[in-house]
């Protein structure tokens, strides 16, 4: 008995290795999109973490600015508290030369586009690392705080102002050493919403103008003090994103900036009210 044996022919061969190569590259793209959107939902999903959590630590923080209840029990009384009361109202947002133990320390604008440094004070229990400074941790002492970029991290550094004002010696400072708020961080700009103490503005919280940290000063020297803060953060997302193109952004009163490179960026910011000074300055009229 004889078999009739038949294979398959060149054109059958090469159609099927065709069909097989359009089929493996369009499992291939499939995969490599998938891959690029991952990573592209990763990164927006960590920039819009980390944003709203540092829009959120900033603005409780300065919420807080130039807090102080001089007939509150928990206030420790080792200094004249009257002064000190003055001193933190006056002086909510801290500017150089307002320390004479620390003179450098305040509030600056960053040259050329760089990040700013924002310098604030009020009364609490512990200052933004929640380091005690010495005292018993129920106590409310001159807590300044001070926020500024470095090395691509958002830090922050505390102080007893008592200290910084030559009032006592420093204690359980921990060197001053500066703690990270958020990494991934580009730029951070501020602003400082002004109006004189004797308008009506004033009482009712409305800045008349947004000024930098360079004119408060001089501002200050004009019977003027902030009723606002507005700051803006940059954050870049995590992951390998390369974008077909660097995003641009404009943050508050910056020139419009290239981001570093096809990665994804994205800004946040918020304006807050200084409550507290502004209801102490309106009491004292």
């Amino acid at each position: 008995m004889s078999y009739q044996q038949r294979g398959f022919t060149l054109v059958e061969l090469m159609v099927s290795l065709l069909l097989g190569v359009i089929i493996s590259g369009a499992i291939i793209q499939v995969l490599v999109s998938n891959q690029v959107t991952s990573r592209l939902n990763q990164a927006m999903a960590s920039a819009q973490e980390g944003g709203r959590f540092i829009v959120q630590r900033l603005r409780d923080d300065v919420l807080r600015a130039g807090l102080y209840d001089r007939n509150s029990p928990l206030l420790n009384r080792d200094v004249d508290t009257l002064a000190e009361e003055s001193f933190i109202h006056q002086r909510t947002i801290n500017l150089p030369g307002d320390f004479i133990q620390r003179p450098l320390l305040g509030a600056s604008q960053g040259a050329d586009g760089a990040a700013d440094t924002l310098v604030i004070s009020m009364a609490g229990s512990s200052d933004c690392r929640s380091l005690q400074h010495g005292y018993n941790g129920t106590e409310r002492f001159h807590v300044v705080n001070e926020y500024f970029l470095e090395d691509g991290q958002l830090k922050c550094r505390g102080f007893d102002g008592r200290a910084l004002r030559g009032l006592k010696a420093a204690q359980g400072h921990d060197g001053n050493a500066a703690y990270t708020l958020l990494d991934d961080v580009v730029d951070f700009q501020v602003q400082y919403g002004i109006a004189f103490t004797n308008a009506a503005e004033h009482e009712l919280g409305r800045p008349a103008q947004y000024v930098t940290a360079e004119q408060l000063a001089a501002l200050r020297g004009q019977g003027a003090s902030a009723v606002t803060i507005r700051f803006a953060v940059l954050v870049k997302g995590d992951g390998q994103v390369n974008l077909p193109q660097a995003a641009q952004f404009k943050l508050l009163n910056e020139a419009l900036q290239n981001a570093p490179d096809n990665g994804y960026y994205r800004d946040f910011g918020a304006t807050v009210v200084l409550r507290n000074s502004k209801n102490w300055f309106g009491a004292s009229q």
